[in-house]
């Protein structure tokens, strides 16, 4: 239950003053929630001094001005063309105000002839005259103190003005209650960060823009709170789910022996290190929680297989959950094979199979009369039922947080759950995403293995590229030609791959297809399926192909505005040639005059093959929040603390949750009961979930 001191924080934004439902809205969507905390969250990014005033004689144009002026006269357009005018003046000289949108009558009641004003906002020179379009502040003069001085710049959106934050913001921080300490009093004086409350205040009213980086005391102390309400949650977590009392699944190998055999190749060390990870989980009384992270074509599959024979030789059963039906049916093809090799039952299961078919397969389940079951979301709805679930491999989902895995673990009697990715994650993303979890990395690739070669050319070369491609597919290569969909111009980008796809049709004939995001899944399935197939041997793509899509035979890709993607969207993508042990060609397109880091990010593409390292690169070039394309992928998405300034915060705070937890894990001493707040103010309700869980 949260503390009864932040239930003010929790209250509607449209509890303060000027917030009605319209803006409300509004606000809402430009602070990222409908509470007033969220308010506090959402700090300036900029300032306006407006300490500058003078005599109208001696002002200089381009600057901010704040002054008493008397108003003299209104002088009304005589064209639509025209402002409203109004003319002021201090006594060394006048000032006219221009406005270009207005109601008369209002102007005529905030600026009645004779009054005197605080003004404040650009001052412009135009044909020897002082002008200010405008103006930012028309107020009484007894406000002057209030509006001299630095102001904070918000972020806004259409419809929110500055004054407004400015005004929510202060009502904001007269609600946010003294708490306890929750950092230790040495740290503090360590790093010479403020108080919570002190630094919050601060970082809202910046003094000079050093204020404003995110390396100012202010809102280091503030990212270093945001990392550790992170960390405390997903360490809680963890704490928890290593407490919970599993059971111990342990085979006789015999499987697992006769499909190895019948492999034809070794594991590589570092997939029998992953795999003897896995099994010790399972071997453990306790629940096992465990990421295991691969680059492209390192053999996850095979690793999760043979800990899925465990689970079956100890008379369980197990279950693989993709993220598309596309990755589903491929897992089939692959699991079902070896299944048959071993004597075991793997099934397919989802959403489109219906009818007496659906019936007749989650009969069998709840039998025991299937071993493995294969499928997305679908596998794990009430009415499938197992009979005995010991063993869950969740493939590429980078959208299941801590509340999904502690549900899943929840399914069948306390399984072992493994999450593969073959997304290189920096570690700083491993840390606050999956923290909760043990971790495994397969970073080794199978002998023989050849490397992709990368060529970075321009546009306008595309004519040697597109009569390669020829020379390749008449010698019996596939191809991927891959043109970027950005949210903002999806039409143009669908229009110009349309029109890239009709342009290779009239070379390559029937042999082009084509996929992109507004076709229906069937249809896309049908193109994939005639691809891998080999009836068509060029795939022109809008959308980035699914992650795991295994087509041994296509060994080019083309990828065009490659600028247009972040290093390990490339690495991804590229990772689709690098399924069989041919030789891959990587040919990166480039329309527009490169930045630096689009440059960087290039060459760097061109020199490494290594996922994990490009991964930690994309961090550097582009930041947190973009890193794999997290905005799109469910990555953690901080308020404050940014993964690009912070990392090294965030690995303190790493070290602090796991020491506060192994002093006090249920939060109950002094400093504990403090921590429940800032978990709380941060949201983090996750952890009080998990303790109930």
């Amino acid at each position: 239950m949260r503390p009864e001191i932040l239930n003010p924080l929790f209250c509607s934004i449209d509890t303060l003053k000027g917030v009605g439902s319209r803006y409300l809205k509004l606000v809402s969507n430009l602070v990222g929630g409908q509470k007033i905390v969220h308010l506090l969250w959402h700090l300036p990014y900029n300032i306006i001094d407006r300490s500058y005033s003078c005599s109208l004689r001696n002002v200089e144009e381009g600057k901010i001005w704040t002054g008493v002026v008397k108003i003299s006269e209104h002088i009304e357009p005589k064209s639509k063309k025209q402002p409203y005018r109004v003319i002021c003046e201090d006594g060394t000289g006048d000032l006219t105000l221009n406005f270009f949108k207005y109601y008369k009558d209002s102007l005529k009641k905030q600026l009645p002839i004779g009054a005197k004003k605080l003004i404040s906002g650009k001052i412009q020179w135009f044909n020897g005259q002082i002008q200010m379009s405008h103006p930012d502040y028309m107020t009484d003069p007894s406000f002057e103190n209030n509006i001299k001085g630095i102001e904070p710049v918000y972020p806004l959106s259409s419809g929110i003005t500055n004054k407004m934050m400015i005004s929510l913001t202060n009502q904001a921080l007269s609600k946010l209650p003294d708490m306890p300490e929750w950092l230790e009093e040495n740290f503090l004086k360590e790093k010479k960060w403020p108080a919570f409350k002190e630094a919050l205040i601060k970082a809202h009213f910046p003094k000079s823009a050093i204020d404003l980086d995110a390396m100012s005391p202010e809102r280091q102390r503030l990212a270093y709170d945001e990392l550790l309400a992170n960390q405390l949650t997903l360490s809680i977590a963890r704490l928890h789910h290593k407490k919970k009392i599993g059971r111990s699944v342990e085979g006789n190998a015999v499987l697992r022996q006769k499909l190895l055999k019948s492999l034809g190749f070794e594991l590589t060390n570092a997939q029998k290190k992953v795999l003897e990870d896995i099994i010790k989980d399972q071997k453990s009384k306790f629940q096992g929680l465990r990421l295991v992270q691969g680059d492209v074509g390192c053999g996850k599959t095979v690793v999760a297989f043979l800990a899925m024979l465990n689970a079956v030789e100890a008379g369980f059963q197990a279950a693989i959950m993709a993220p598309t039906e596309i990755l589903a049916k491929q897992h089939l093809e692959t699991i079902s094979a070896w299944a048959e090799i071993v004597g075991i039952k793997a099934e397919l299961l989802t959403s489109k199979i219906k009818g007496k078919k659906r019936t007749e397969l989650l009969e069998k389940l709840k039998k025991g009369e299937i071993d493995i079951l294969i499928g997305t979301h679908a596998l794990f709805t009430d009415e499938v039922i197992f009979k005995d679930l010991a063993f869950i491999v969740v493939d590429e989902q980078h959208r299941f947080g801590v509340e999904q895995r502690l549900k899943l673990s929840l399914k069948g009697n306390k399984p072992d759950i493994v999450v593969m990715t073959a997304t290189p994650i920096p570690r700083t993303i491993v840390l606050t995403r999956f923290g909760d979890m043990d971790y495994s990395k397969i970073d080794e690739l199978p002998k023989g293995r050849k490397p992709v070669e990368t060529s970075v050319m321009p546009i306008s070369k595309i004519n040697d590229v597109v009569s390669a491609l020829k020379r390749k597919i008449e010698s019996g290569a596939r191809a991927y030609w891959v043109c970027p969909l950005i949210e903002e111009s999806e039409k143009s980008d669908l229009a110009a791959a349309i029109k890239r796809f009709e342009d290779l049709q009239k070379i390559f004939g029937s042999d082009v297809g084509l996929v992109h995001g507004k076709m229906k899944e069937a249809e896309k399935d049908e193109v994939m399926e005639r691809f891998k197939t080999g009836k068509i041997k060029v795939l022109v793509a809008t959308t980035v192909i699914e992650v795991g899509v295994n087509v041994k035979e296509a060994t080019l890709m083309v990828i065009e505005q490659a600028e247009r993607f972040g290093l390990a969207q490339l690495h991804q993508l590229r990772g689709r040639i690098k399924r069989g042990f041919e030789a891959g060609f990587c040919v990166l397109l480039y329309g527009a005059k490169l930045s630096e880091t689009a440059h960087e990010r290039l060459k760097t593409m061109k020199e490494s093959e290594d996922g994990f390292f490009l991964a930690e690169k994309d961090l550097d070039l582009r930041g947190g929040g973009e890193i794999l394309g997290t905005k799109q992928s469910g990555f953690e998405e901080f308020k404050i603390a940014s993964l690009e300034f912070h990392k090294d915060l965030l690995y303190t705070a790493h070290k602090d949750a796991e020491m506060i937890l192994n002093l006090d894990s249920s939060l109950q001493t002094q400093r504990g009961k403090a921590l429940k707040n800032l978990l709380y103010l941060f949201e983090q309700d996750e952890a009080f979930l998990t303790y109930k869980a």
